[in-house]
């Protein structure tokens, strides 16, 4: 019979380039399973415990750690060893009351980025889908697979531009309750997070629309005044005024 799916197994060659790992040391390496977060752009809770964080030198510790319920991840606990922790996700380690962000920086891909009380209870979400469900509800599926339920009093006016895709709600974890909502629009603060700017975040400036299949192109200002452009889906807006989540460095 031919085999129905894909590998369930990982080689470290092939494996994202910013895996903290020794590429030649050993064979295999944890791979990601199915979930909130693609395999680019996520890191297996095994590599945060062992790798990453140094609370474990072996996968046998580390399982060990997962088994009692140490490890938290936007609020709940996580058992799977290969469960993935991708951009905007709070990983908390509750014996050390330690809490991390998932973060992008400039030239190392994506890490854990300590944050404080704070913080830990929330996270941002981008909307990436919208539909209409029955009885004129609006369902929202946000970047990190969770489906959020905007119930509409009067299915004739239908709320505001608020839950458009791009948008960025702030979501209170493990609850799941949105809290505020930023606007994919000219003055917020965008971070960029896929291509050769990622990790890099500024003013947005302008969003240029182009004709053909070509995508939209957003101009940003950092900080010191210099401007780069990314395209519309690298753009991960993050506040208004101020970042609402802090960053590295």
């Amino acid at each position: 019979m031919a085999r129905m799916g894909g590998s369930r197994h990982l080689k470290r060659l092939p494996s994202p380039a910013f895996w903290p790992i020794h590429r030649k040391e050993y064979v295999w390496v944890a791979k990601p399973r199915p979930g909130p977060h693609p395999i680019d752009r996520c890191l297996p809770l095994l590599l945060v415990l062992r790798d990453i964080l140094g609370y474990a030198k072996t996968r046998k510790e580390a399982k060990r750690i997962l088994a009692k319920g140490y490890v938290r991840v936007d609020g709940r606990v996580r058992r799977d060893e290969k469960f993935p922790v991708g951009l905007m996700d709070v990983v908390e380690i509750v014996p050390t009351n330690e809490c991390f962000r998932v973060l992008p920086v400039p030239r190392r891909g994506l890490v854990l980025h300590r944050i404080g009380e704070d913080e830990k209870g929330f996270k941002l979400c981008r909307v990436e889908r919208k539909v209409t469900v029955r009885g004129g509800h609006i369902q929202l599926g946000l970047h990190d697979g969770r489906n959020v339920l905007i119930r509409v009093e009067d299915p004739s006016n239908p709320p505001n531009g608020n839950y458009k895709t791009m948008n960025v709600l702030k979501m209170a974890i493990p609850k799941q309750e949105v809290l505020d909502i930023i606007r994919f629009e000219k003055g917020v603060l965008g971070l960029v997070i896929g291509g050769i700017n990622a990790g890099r975040w500024g003013r947005i400036v302008e969003i240029e629309v182009q004709e053909g299949p070509y995508p939209a192109m957003v101009t940003l200002e950092d900080a010191n005044g210099d401007r780069f452009q990314t395209i519309k889906e690298y753009v991960f807006p993050i506040g208004t005024d101020s970042p609402w989540v802090s960053l590295p460095g």
